[in-house]
């Protein structure tokens, strides 16, 4: 009984982390656009940390680093529920070969900047999912009832997801 609950949850699980990275691809690929011909054709390159990030008056601009680090937390998280026998490093090496991947392709295709703070600021996101996970899973004792909460947290947030991209589509005709 317990078995067939825990494949039950990974099946929904791994639904739900591939519309996360269909999400997540929109958003630093195709910077949430619909087209193609509204893709920036920009490639630059920035390797030294939170340079690409000051704004006019030498201040460093936390909202990008936010965002950066926000939008990687859920895959920490999902690298947890679903490998919840990975040594931490193991659960690290996906979240740094995902960013290093989009920061990649954003160089490859010109879409925008390959930029090591975000780098940084994905890595930091799936680090702090990775803490969230324990912190959650210390908190509720048990894997399928943690699994279980952010199961249920993630599915509302998807399906928030999917209809405001929804919106979007429609306005965008």
């Amino acid at each position: 009984m317990i078995e067939k609950l825990k494949r039950h949850q990974k099946i929904f699980t791994m639904s739900l982390l591939v519309v996360y990275c269909l999400a997540l691809t929109w958003i630093i690929l195709f910077k949430m656009c619909f087209s193609f011909q509204d893709l920036p054709n920009f490639r630059g390159i920035n390797l030294i940390p939170f340079v690409g990030s000051v704004i006019i008056n030498n201040q460093i601009d936390f909202n990008e680093i936010m965002n950066n680090i926000l939008i990687f937390v859920p895959f920490g998280i999902y690298i947890s529920m679903l490998k919840p026998d990975w040594t931490f490093l193991k659960r690290v090496a996906p979240i740094v070969s995902v960013s290093l991947v989009f920061e990649v392709f954003q160089f490859i295709f010109a879409i925008g900047a390959t930029d090591i703070t975000d780098f940084i600021g994905n890595t930091l996101g799936g680090l702090l999912g990775i803490g969230v996970y324990f912190v959650l899973y210390k908190l509720f004792k048990t894997e399928i009832k943690t699994n279980k909460i952010l199961n249920v947290i993630a599915l509302i947030g998807t399906v928030c997801f999917i209809a405001l991209f929804g919106l979007l589509i429609l306005n965008n005709d």
